[in-house]
């Protein structure tokens, strides 16, 4: 009976996304959640306690999450008096709703509830209130002044994207001690744009469990999204000492599971998702050797300022009289910055004084790091020292770090390459980071050594990567520190 009622709503799932106009669906940010994934998310909250649960399943589609759990509930919880509470506006998706929930009444126990109505509105209205939420909520950017948008401000939660709206309003409609699982993009983890959202969502509600996949592409695959997903699992009004991590490659395979202190994975600036045992080492040895941010160091880093699109007339593919370099991450190379390299782009930058007093930066010693690394390249972070006595125009494709708008001290600056190009920065903005480039913001909440540690590291002249760690461990972490 469950195979088979999974395998209906699989098949509705499928059908409706043929269905649906593909417009429509980028628009309203719908990315249909596989059955193997919704199984996944299904596992992750706690049910032996309950006597009975109200479920709010919000943008439920074809009602996969909530055919789900009650597939999980019917084996471990067989007669647990269940309503599942579906709330979906998109008309093309009704009919399949229906007959999915149609398939939950059977099982003993359950009733269901279709709420015709928009999320957002319905939620901030609604008084009825839930001991579990279980979502896949839509994953679209909220305009400036759109009527979603300002809905949300008067009820102050301010969000670049619908999907952490939805996350905050199901936290909202639990009961104290009620349960949210939700897949979304880890994007909420880190950065200034969710800083507010992301403390918020920690003050009310504890993680007692994530799901982490290492595949980018697979989770979703049949409906286009590439985004980084993640499942987490929280409790209104309860903090763990501890967090589960499960890690699978995509939504078919085995995960691993472990069990990891909670404030190795929240902290109050980001949340670490250390999946592997290697991951948590990673944060525990930054945590514990690298204590410096660049602001504590006197140091700011900031991106480039030439926008190539936008100053076409001042690049040039030639040298010419008055030129100075244009550098972009096509220069930074094995740990060096070479310039010019006959590329493709142009290596020369050339403007009147006025246009150029605000895109160049002074001769002086800068930390380039790409904010984007290349598909062959292993590192997240690829960085190395730009060195001129003349002006230098940067690319905004890179990050470059500086002190008050002029160069570095020298040695300060090959220290500051060599850490960032060590095994240990790149394993740990690896667990820090869920975006594939490499922000200033994240660059600014990182830690970093001492400035007399930067100046030991910068004796390191080789690109060897094992000497360069094995300076790194030896100059922050030596032996009478680590007994």
């Amino acid at each position: 009976m469950s195979v088979e009622l999974l395998e209906r709503a699989e098949a509705r799932r499928r059908a409706a996304l043929v269905g649906l106009d593909v417009k429509e669906q980028a628009q309203r940010g719908q990315y249909f959640t596989p059955h193997l994934a919704a199984q996944i998310i299904a596992g992750l909250p706690r049910v032996v306690e309950l006597e009975s649960i109200r479920v709010l399943d919000p943008g439920a589609g074809s009602g996969i999450l909530s055919a789900a759990l009650v597939d999980r509930l019917r084996v471990e919880r067989p007669g647990l008096p269940a309503h599942i509470v579906a709330v979906e506006n998109d008309a093309v998706l009704h009919a399949a709703l229906v007959e999915t929930l149609g398939d939950l009444e059977t099982i003993e126990g359950v009733t269901t509830e279709l709420v015709d109505a928009d999320f957002l509105a319905w939620a901030l209205t609604t008084d009825q209130r839930f001991d579990l939420v279980i979502q896949n909520p839509p994953y679209a950017k909220l305009r400036t002044g759109s009527e979603p948008q300002n809905l949300l401000r008067g009820a102050k939660i301010i969000v670049p994207n619908i999907y952490a709206a939805f996350l905050d309003l199901g936290l909202r409609l639990l009961v104290d001690g009620g349960q949210q699982v939700a897949i979304t993009p880890r994007s909420w983890m880190n950065g200034p744009y969710y800083s507010a959202f992301r403390r918020g969502f920690v003050g009310t509600a504890g993680i007692d469990a994530i799901h982490t996949f290492e595949s980018r592409s697979k989770v979703f695959g049949d409906t286009g999204v590439l985004q980084e997903s993640i499942v987490v699992s929280a409790t209104r009004g309860r903090t763990p000492d501890k967090v589960v991590v499960h890690t699978s490659h995509d939504h078919n395979s085995t995960p691993s599971s472990r069990t990891v202190a909670y404030g190795n994975i929240v902290t109050p600036d980001f949340i670490h998702v250390p999946a592997t045992e290697s991951d948590a080492q990673a944060v525990a040895w930054m945590s514990t050797f690298a204590r410096h941010t660049l602001a504590d160091l006197g140091l700011t880093v900031s991106t480039g300022r030439v926008v190539d699109f936008r100053s076409r007339e001042m690049l040039h593919h030639e040298r010419i009289d008055g030129a100075v370099p244009m550098v972009n991450a096509t220069h930074i190379r094995g740990g060096v910055t070479q310039h010019p390299v006959d590329a493709k782009k142009p290596e020369w930058f050339h403007a009147e004084p006025a246009d150029a007093a605000k895109l160049l930066v002074p001769g002086g010693d800068y930390v380039l790091i790409k904010r984007f690394s290349a598909k062959e390249e292993r590192r997240r972070v690829v960085s190395a020292v730009w060195r001129s006595e003349d002006e230098v125009a940067f690319d905004n494709k890179v990050n470059y770090i500086h002190q008050n708008g002029h160069g570095l001290e020298s040695q300060v600056a090959d220290g500051l390459a060599v850490f960032l190009n060590s095994t240990q920065l790149d394993s740990y903005f690896r667990v820090f980071s869920g975006h594939t480039q490499v922000n200033a913001t994240d660059l600014r909440q990182m830690r970093f050594p001492s400035l007399d540690q930067l100046r030991q590291l910068a004796a390191v002249t080789s690109h060897d990567q094992l000497e360069i760690d094995a300076a790194v461990e030896a100059v922050l972490a030596p032996t009478e520190v680590k007994a």
